[in-house]
C-alpha cells in the first residue's frame, strides 16, 4: 500500500473522493486497508485517497492530543465515518497540523510540511456507519480537528491550503513545536465558517 503525497501525486490527492455505494463497494475491504495502514504508521487518522482509494470514508485511530497514541500501533479507536457531511460548525480552535500526504523522505529522515490551522471547536455531522445505517452526531474539541483534517482530504484539500505559513521540520521538531504551541481553544460557540 503506497502513501501518496502532494509532491509526487498532487492531482490524485486533490481530487474529490467518490461516495460509497453500499450495494457495489466492498466497504470492509476498504476499512481493513485503512486499519492496516493506521496500525503500521504514526497517524491520528486516514482518508483513503491518501493511499490511492478515492472514496468518502474517514478512519480515525486517535482523537486525543497525545501523539504517543499515534506511535502505539496497538492503540486504535477505530471510528469509521462513511459519506460524512458537516451540517453546522461552531467555535474556533488552532492546532499545528501535519500530514502523511505532505511529508517526504530526505536522507532516511521523514520531513513534514506543517502549519497552524484554524478549525471549529464543535461540529454537527451526518454519516453512515459500516453497516449502512444513517447517523447524526456532534463532535467537540480535538476530535473535530482530526475529523476536519480528514474531511478536507475527501474534498481534495490539504491542511497547507489553510495555513498562512508552512514549517518544514522533522518529527522531533514537530513534537517540540507542539509542546510549545499546544492545541488552542479560542471560542466554543461562535459560528464558524467552513
Amino acid at each position: 500500500m503506497k502513501r501518496l503525497t502532494i509532491f509526487d501525486d498532487e492531482d490524485f490527492i486533490r481530487q474529490k473522493s467518490q461516495e460509497i455505494n453500499f450495494q457495489k463497494d466492498n466497504i470492509e475491504d476498504y476499512i481493513d486497508i485503512l486499519k492496516e495502514y493506521c496500525h503500521s504508521n504514526v497517524v491520528y487518522a486516514l482518508a483513503p485517497v491518501q493511499i490511492g482509494i478515492p472514496k468518502r470514508i474517514i478512519y480515525i485511530k486517535n482523537t486525543k492530543q497525545d501523539m504517543e497514541n499515534n506511535k502505539n500501533f496497538s492503540y486504535d479507536e477505530e471510528i469509521i465515518y462513511i459519506n460524512p457531511k458537516i451540517i453546522k460548525a461552531y467555535g474556533h480552535t488552532r492546532f499545528f497540523e501535519g500530514c502523511e500526504s505532505c511529508s517526504v523522505m530526505q536522507d532516511g529522515i521523514r520531513i513534514y510540511h506543517n502549519g497552524v490551522v484554524d478549525r471549529p471547536y464543535k461540529i454537527e455531522i451526518e454519516y453512515y456507519d459500516r453497516e449502512g445505517s444513517f447517523n447524526k452526531k456532534t463532535l467537540e474539541g480535538f476530535e473535530v480537528t482530526v475529523f476536519c483534517h480528514e474531511y478536507d482530504h475527501l474534498n481534495g484539500i490539504v491542511h497547507l491550503d489553510k495555513t498562512q505559513e508552512v514549517f518544514v521540520m522533522n518529527a522531533e521538531e514537530v513534537q517540540k513545536y507542539r509542546q510549545d504551541h499546544p492545541y488552542e481553544i479560542i471560542s466554543r460557540d461562535d459560528e464558524f465558517e467552513l
